[in-house]
């Protein structure tokens, strides 16, 4: 089964069935929110005696932990099949089931990345009082091998944190309001449907416009909803009709992006790699021009192999910097500048710049 013959559609089945039927090596990420086996047992109710609107479903019910880890092992390892080499794997789980999870990918050869804690900023309270309240999940993001060349737009995620390095622990609510679907009696669809600003995120993240995103466990369809709002192909697997009827319907009403321009993101990495030497041969700078910091505290002469020399060391232009001001590291390309006819400093960034406009 070729990827491309099922992009975009929810196939209504059993997700260890359908990935083994599918082409190795055809998804670029995979979301997966597997049953958590959460053992429930008994009703919950509300110090009121109202009853709580838990997990009782079938598919949320094994025998025993080692019938879980048994269908847990084998949907990992069709998954682990069908994803790129250097592709991803996000696995969303609480306490019940995360560590197991996180043990069997291992096992299975997979690296893991990260581990996110999703800080639930809404969660429901522990109504007996015998715990603490259960105000988080883990997501566990991991790729096939340590040498994957994965996916991580980290400068498109630190723009989406108001220019600050995301973090491991994620502060969103659960799904509720108009976001979550309900059935004909007006009642929840999903026990456990994801918010929509969890899978952005992931999305976000992880993957470039028009890639794949396969999720085995579709559910109400959030993965297919947000691939769909950022340019990104889906691929979705739900056993039960009545979820793949909701989620194709909220799918269906989304409307992607009508500009291609919307779907770009801060990337500093795709540009491409200009060394300095590189300006000194093309005569944007000369040997023997002298490069200031932006005080003119610090100077150093531009020498004919594309390095610098100070009255402290010489070297590159990151290392000289870095060593004018004591510092551990610097980046040279915005530290050093020059000087323009009109005796302005203009930083050497924009001469890098300029080099990068004419690659495009």
């Amino acid at each position: 089964m070729q990827a491309k013959t099922i992009l975009n559609t929810i196939i209504n089945d059993d997700c260890v069935k359908v990935m083994d039927a599918m082409e190795p090596n055809s998804v670029d990420l995979i979301f997966a929110d597997p049953p958590y086996n959460l053992q429930l047992g008994e009703m919950l109710t509300r110090p009121d005696n109202s009853q709580v609107s838990g997990v009782y479903e079938e598919w949320d019910s094994f025998e025993s932990l080692a019938a879980y880890d048994d269908y847990t092992r084998r949907w990992m390892t069709a998954a682990r099949r069908v994803l790129k080499d250097d592709g991803a794997i996000w696995v969303i789980g609480s306490y019940h089931n995360i560590f197991r999870v996180g043990y069997i990918l291992q096992d299975l050869g997979f690296w893991i990345l990260n581990d996110i804690i999703w800080n639930k900023t809404n969660p429901m309270p522990n109504f007996k009082g015998t715990r603490f309240t259960n105000a988080h999940e883990t997501l566990i993001w991991a790729c096939k091998n340590p040498n994957s060349k994965y996916t991580f737009n980290y400068e498109a995620m630190k723009a989406l944190n108001e220019d600050t390095q995301m973090r491991s622990d994620w502060n969103l609510p659960l799904c509720t309001g108009k976001e979550r679907l309900k059935d004909d009696n007006g009642d929840k669809l999903h026990p456990t449907q994801k918010p929509e600003g969890l899978l952005y995120r992931v999305i976000m993240a992880s993957t470039k416009v028009g890639d794949v995103v396969l999720d085995p466990f579709f559910g109400t369809g959030t993965t297919g909803a947000v691939a769909k709002k950022l340019g990104r192909n889906y691929i979705g697997i739900e056993k039960d009709a009545a979820y793949v009827k909701g989620a194709q319907e909220r799918i269906d009403a989304v409307e992607p992006a009508d500009n291609e321009l919307c779907l770009e993101y801060s990337s500093k990495k795709r540009q491409p790699r200009v060394p300095f030497g590189n300006v000194i041969e093309r005569g944007l700078l000369a040997p023997g021009d002298i490069l200031y910091d932006s005080g003119r505290r610090h100077c150093a002469v531009v020498r004919s192999d594309g390095t610098v020399k100070s009255e402290q060391m010489e070297g590159s232009i990151h290392q000289v910097g870095a060593a004018a001001q004591n510092a551990p590291a610097c980046n040279g390309w915005v530290y050093w500048h020059f000087e323009n006819e009109k005796h302005e400093l203009v930083c050497i960034d924009t001469l890098r710049e300029q080099l990068r406009s004419e690659l495009e």
